[in-house]
């Protein structure tokens, strides 16, 4: 007869999730509970052709189409060229507002693309905003 067992410390036990009533779960969340849903107009912009050394930014307007206040709680991108600027407090239902994203071109050349992910409590909990620009020397 074979046995297998296991153990939890008590902090795995006190950190456990429902993952069922878990809003951000892989099987989805549950139709009647509230979510934010962040929607932007765009998430994509063309700055065009740059100079070298030129930094510059692009708002996203975004609007809170769900029925829960939104928050964002982060924002992160694939360079440290590129940064986004973004609303600290609660979004209500039907609010809007603006990610500011703002490329910095010193030292790059060429066709450039960049990615800034956006972290909420929005359903889905992750969206992405993705620039473009032409870099001359």
């Amino acid at each position: 007869m074979l046995t297998l067992g296991g153990c939890k410390s008590k902090a795995t036990q006190d950190a456990d999730v429902d993952l069922i009533r878990n809003p951000r779960s892989a099987q989805g969340y549950n139709d009647s509970e509230k979510m934010p849903v962040l929607t932007f107009d765009s998430d994509m912009h063309d700055f065009g052709r740059l100079s070298a050394g030129e930094n510059i930014s692009y708002s996203f307007h975004f609007r809170n189409t769900g029925d829960a206040d939104l928050i964002i709680s982060s924002t992160s991108a694939t360079c440290g060229c590129t940064v986004a600027d973004y609303p600290k407090g609660r979004i209500a239902p039907g609010g809007e507002g603006y990610v500011t994203v703002t490329f910095k071109s010193a030292g790059k050349s060429g066709q450039q693309y960049q990615e800034v992910t956006i972290v909420s409590n929005a359903q889905p909990a992750t969206s992405r905003l993705k620039i473009v620009a032409q870099v001359g020397r």
